[in-house]
């Protein structure tokens, strides 16, 4: 994205774009949508807003909802069972990846590396809600600022070289937003929203599988931080773990969609809430089902970016990156480094491993694989995945296709 529109187009200067890029990731929710969003707010106000936003998402919407009725209607073919056993191996090395490439660029300070590791414990060890861990990171961050402010004036860096344009706190900033039309903004969005959920609890019950998926997905948008992999932890934790909508294979099945398909990661979400509905019983038909649960959890997931983007954005002009908001932006960055790694775990486990025991001792909670239920198959194709990521640096699509090619003949072959 900033290729295209800072290096090719020229649309935006470089410092309004990487101030964007800082807001965005200070919200919950979609990271890469609400950054389109921001931009085409920059460039054309509100209308610019919506259409970036929504044609970032609709092309994913398209691919993920054919890939999740072929799924669901063809997923006991040997031609799609061994096309994602070996998308499943190569998403080891990419989330593995994604943990070394957002460790090196937000971990530099000990301190910081420190939240990281007690992220993980807290939700690998003890099912801490992410929630709590992203509060708990925000207040050591905040708790920690002048520490990781001295060090990174020390090592001349900063997290996007903006140090020329941030305001101190007790800097003058420039005129507040006025707040009846902050107001309005929030109302009426608020509405959007909500008002769709409100009225299928009406017309099909509060507990109708639809509603859930609605409220689920909403909570979702407003408390997880850190992009795809971050909400996906989270996601991963309930839609699996509590409700059971989806088997653990089947989640990793989900995020190999969405890595080869066009628009954002966190797409995956689509294919979570198809399945959830397609599988909540008659009387609809489970594809008929399952595409208005992709509709709802799209919406519940992408309605808020928007109340997040045009409320905020103003105020993202006038605040101009202040430290205080930085410092609890490090910690939660930190914090999030942990969860990917305690994800990236959580899919080695159920990739490489048929089953699994959780092991308890008063608050301690650990779900270990069982080691003679060992796919021998998974973990060649996870190895030469990660040989292709990290010796060759091969590209994410070619991985995943040569992955998905040996998988299919794997399964053939078998």
């Amino acid at each position: 994205m900033h290729r295209v529109l800072v290096d090719e187009e020229r649309w935006i200067s470089e410092e309004r774009f990487l101030h964007a890029l800082r807001f965005c990731t200070l919200l919950p929710g979609p990271e890469a949508q609400q950054l389109a969003t921001y931009v085409g707010w920059l460039m054309h106000g509100t209308p610019g807003a919506l259409l970036a936003g929504l044609l970032f998402v609709l092309p994913g919407f398209f691919a993920i909802l054919v890939l999740s009725i072929i799924y669901l209607s063809a997923g006991h073919l040997t031609v799609v069972t061994g096309l994602f056993f070996g998308l499943k191996a190569a998403i080891l090395a990419i989330v593995v990846d994604a943990v070394i490439r957002i460790g090196r660029r937000s971990l530099k300070h000990p301190a910081l590396v420190a939240i990281a590791a007690l992220a993980f414990i807290a939700i690998f060890a003890f099912r801490v809600p992410f929630p709590y861990i992203v509060a708990g990171a925000a207040l050591l961050g905040l708790a920690l600022k002048q520490q990781i402010a001295k060090s990174e004036e020390r090592s001349g860096e900063s997290l996007l070289a903006l140090r020329s344009s941030l305001l101190a706190d007790d800097a003058t900033p420039p005129v507040r937003p006025p707040l009846r039309s902050t107001a309005a903004v929030v109302a009426g969005w608020l509405a959007v929203w909500w008002l769709p959920i409100a009225l299928l609890a009406v017309l099909l019950g509060a507990h109708h599988i639809l509603v859930t998926l609605g409220v689920f997905f909403s909570q979702t948008a407003v408390v997880t931080f850190g992009g795809a992999y971050a909400v996906l932890a989270y996601v991963a934790q309930r839609a699996v773990d509590n409700f059971g909508w989806l088997r653990p294979g089947e989640m990793v099945d989900g995020l190999a969609m969405a890595e080869t398909t066009p628009g954002p990661l966190i797409m995956v979400l689509q294919f979570v809430g198809f399945l959830a509905a397609a599988r909540a019983g008659p009387p609809l038909h489970p594809i008929l089902l399952g595409v208005a649960g992709s509709l709802v959890t799209v919406w519940a997931t992408f309605a808020p970016s928007f109340l997040f983007v045009l409320s905020g954005a103003p105020y993202a002009e006038w605040l101009r990156g202040r430290r205080t908001l930085d410092a609890a932006l490090n910690g939660i960055t930190a914090a999030v480094v942990g969860v990917i790694l305690n994800l990236a775990i959580w899919f080695s486990i159920h990739v490489l491993f048929s089953e699994t025991t959780l092991w308890t001792t008063g608050p301690l909670r650990l779900e270990l694989p069982r080691l003679t239920t060992l796919d021998p198959a998974a973990l060649v194709l996870a190895v030469l995945a990660a040989i292709a990521t990290f010796r060759f640096r091969v590209g994410m699509l070619a991985t995943l296709a040569g992955a998905g090619i040996l998988g299919l003949l794997w399964k053939v072959v078998g």
